[in-house]
């Protein structure tokens, strides 16, 4: 409880990081915060080129939106996993990048990680919001959703702010994490459906191994229940799986829980070690 106390009390430090971290992020930058938007498009014109013109993938057909647009299929899955793989990029050296600031002053060091994180999420709503412009000129009436969508958002950044505060901490001591990291994030993507129907993994499960829990193993990954339910909420226009909300709220607190753990038993050397 003293450890919450600290935190609230500390709400304009962190509201001066959040700001400091935004002014930075793309200071002296022609195109300032468009280039938000060009990591993700990019992506979006390349996956679209090589899934769609080369290997002639069909566009899948939002159900009931009627949506039969690639790059937007691919865009509401991209854009959350941009938030989870900039985030933990941001997170993981929050501690070591403001290593003079962690020893010169007391304040819970905690509020490096949520202040890389929070910006990161308005970086987030941004990219967001320009999606779902595009989306209501492509006919996809997604106003209704904002609520839903906005409640994804949430959770999303509370698992996220989970795994960032253990990555960040366990960074201090063992600086390999952070390229660890970078291979597994490649990896984590591919394992998440982001550029391809989930519904592709299902038929390839139904041919080759009906009979073991292949499936269940790959929705244990969190990021398959949020992606999904971004897919159905912006492109489907229709409420997400009621398991995909429930594992995606049970693994967002339980990482906020085990990071927030992690984090305070190895914050009492960090001084030192940085």
């Amino acid at each position: 409880m003293s450890s919450v106390k600290e935190l609230a009390a500390s709400r304009e430090l962190l509201g001066n990081l959040v700001s400091r971290d935004l002014r930075g992020k793309y200071k002296r930058s022609f195109l300032g915060w468009t280039w938000s938007l060009v990591n993700p498009l990019s992506l979006a014109g390349i996956y679209t080129v090589v899934f769609v013109v080369i290997f002639k993938a069909p566009s899948p057909v939002g159900h009931p939106s009627g949506l039969k647009t690639f790059p937007l299929y691919l865009l509401c899955g991209l854009l959350p996993w941009s938030f989870l793989s900039n985030t933990i990029g941001g997170s993981v050296g929050s501690l070591t990048g403001n290593a003079s600031l962690v020893n010169k002053v007391y304040f819970p060091r905690e509020i490096l990680v949520a202040s890389s994180t929070f910006g990161w999420v308005v970086s987030f709503a941004i990219e967001l919001t320009v999606l779902c412009v595009v989306l209501l000129a492509f006919g996809n009436q997604v106003l209704p959703w904002l609520p839903v969508l906005i409640l994804l958002v949430a959770l999303q950044t509370v698992f996220v702010l989970g795994v960032g505060l253990a990555l960040s901490v366990l960074n201090v001591y063992f600086r390999d994490v952070q390229h660890f990291m970078a291979i597994l994030l490649q990896i984590w993507f591919y394992a998440t459906p982001v550029i391809y129907p989930i519904s592709f993994v299902q038929s390839w499960v139904n041919r080759h191994h009906p009979a073991f829990p292949v499936m269940l193993l790959y929705r244990a990954n969190p990021m398959v229940a949020f992606v999904e339910s971004y897919h159905r909420i912006l492109y489907d226009l229709r409420w997400p799986a009621a398991g995909d909300i429930a594992w995606a709220t049970v693994a967002s607190f339980l990482s906020l829980a085990i990071g927030w753990a992690v984090f305070r038993r190895f914050e009492p050397r960090l001084a030192e070690e940085l």
